[in-house]
């Protein structure tokens, strides 16, 4: 894997434990030699993830419309900075470039990113992997609505086992390699 696309929010989060894994995860794809591909904003999780794989000396390339560039203060510091027109643009330009796909803790937009390319990979349109950081539980009353959706009809076993979850960056990346290495 040369890249990994980073969905997470334009807030920080209530928890400072929100940014310590967003930083952990930055530094361990730097670290690997993975370019982080990310929103990019200079605020919340997202510009601390962005700050993090600069300063551990990795690769940060950043995908922002241009109406929310002032918005959420666009990250003119990144490696490579890519302005386009739309939210789908940005989703597009996003997954083109990214060899996977990980979600921290983030609202509306992280949500929608996520369930799309994971979707996406249900349909077969990529088999890129697809992850969540479930950093201090955030994520634990949404894995427990899928769980539930299974038990239901609605979603297929194999389809839930898309969704790669972890509470620790190195162990969803080594998941995440694993992954595209079988595929």
């Amino acid at each position: 894997m040369q890249s990994i696309c980073v969905y997470t929010g334009a807030n920080p989060g209530n928890r400072p434990a929100y940014a310590e894994a967003a930083q952990a995860l930055a530094r361990e794809l730097a670290g690997r030699g993975i370019t982080l591909v990310y929103g990019g904003g200079h605020v919340g999780l997202m510009g601390v993830s962005a700050d993090a794989a600069l300063a551990a000396g990795g690769r940060v390339v950043g995908v922002i419309p241009a109406d929310i560039a002032e918005r959420e203060k666009r990250h003119d510091g990144v490696t490579e900075l890519h302005v386009v027109e739309n939210m789908h643009e940005r989703k597009m330009t996003m997954t083109k470039a990214s060899d996977g796909m990980v979600a921290l803790p983030g609202g509306l937009g992280t949500m929608e990113e996520l369930f799309e390319v994971w979707t996406w990979n249900q349909l077969g349109f990529h088999r890129k992997p697809v992850g969540l950081l479930n950093v201090e539980g955030y994520y634990d009353s949404l894995l427990a609505f899928l769980d539930n959706a299974v038990a239901e009809g609605f979603v297929r076993q194999q389809h839930r086992e898309l969704l790669l979850v972890e509470t620790c960056p190195v162990a969803l990346v080594d998941r995440m390699q694993a992954f595209a290495a079988a595929e």
